[in-house]
């Protein structure tokens, strides 16, 4: 999402998106920090220098900064930033549509160091990024999330906003598009009817205590996850999803990666919009 939003800057956008919506994530646990360090609570972040993975505005970046934000009064800009790989290191990535804005303090970290082992040494302060660092995967207790029982967290950050952060989108070549308008539509409705094909399972596991999911506990878990979500919980379309839209592009374009905040409406083939 925030690469294809970046594309719309340009004059003539390679791109053009509909409202399906492959991965989402709450972003709360992708915040890590050192178990033994000084970064206890959101506002222990302000002033210190935070990792964050392959470029300045990855979508997992962009939702845990916007919650800091909205939820604890901590700036995007409140804290500089490390960017590079977590566990293997990355280069600067120049294909990037977008660049940080100049208020943001930012340095890569080269193509020698891992944001993991920077963390664990003392480096950096803390992590921001989809992949958890392999020293918290090794069970070392050095590297823990900055909240620590996320599930609580994100659950009441749904409660409060009805936010189920989007991550990615489908988007088709504009190219293509213009030449072959239907597909936009046609696209939508494969994806909702594969999405539902796929929610059915879940459903009719309920049957048989969901036995071919190799999940223990996974019928508890779904029933709680549709007290809090409804029995869609990963909608597709522009009306179920318009908060979550909307609130990305704002902190799209309060992060400096967009030159001015899109509408949601202009996010979208026009043909897809009406549900």
């Amino acid at each position: 999402m925030t690469l294809y939003l970046s594309t719309l800057d340009s004059g003539d956008p390679p791109f053009i998106a509909i409202p399906v919506f492959p991965i989402r994530v709450f972003r709360h646990a992708a915040i890590y920090v050192r178990a033994d360090g000084s970064v206890r609570e959101p506002k222990d972040l302000i002033g210190r220098k935070v990792g964050e993975f392959f470029f300045y505005g990855h979508d997992a970046g962009l939702w845990a900064k916007g919650a800091l934000e909205d939820e604890y009064g901590v700036r995007h800009d409140a804290y500089s930033y490390a960017i590079g790989g977590v566990s293997r290191p990355f280069g600067p990535q120049e294909w990037v549509p977008s660049r940080p804005p100049d208020r943001v303090k930012l340095e890569h970290i080269g193509t020698a160091r891992t944001l993991d082992a920077m963390l664990e040494a003392g480096e950096i302060d803390a992590i921001m990024a989809p992949v958890t660092p392999p020293s918290m995967l090794m069970g070392e207790n050095k590297v823990k999330r900055l909240f620590d029982d996320c599930e609580a967290v994100e659950r009441a950050y749904y409660r409060k906003t009805g936010i189920f952060p989007i991550m990615h989108t489908l988007v088709i070549r504009r190219d293509v598009y213009r030449q072959n308008p239907w597909v936009a539509q046609a696209l939508y409705t494969a994806f909702k009817e594969a999405k539902h094909v796929a929610l059915e399972r879940y459903k009719e596991g309920m049957a048989i205590s969901h036995t071919t999911f190799m999940m223990p506990w996974m019928t508890p878990h779904q029933q709680r996850i549709e007290a809090l979500m409804a029995d869609d919980w990963w909608p597709y379309g522009v009306a179920a999803n318009r908060k979550v839209i909307d609130t990305f592009a704002r902190y799209h374009h309060e992060q400096g990666l967009s030159n001015r905040r899109y509408a949601v409406e202009e996010l979208f083939a026009p043909e897809t919009l009406g549900d």
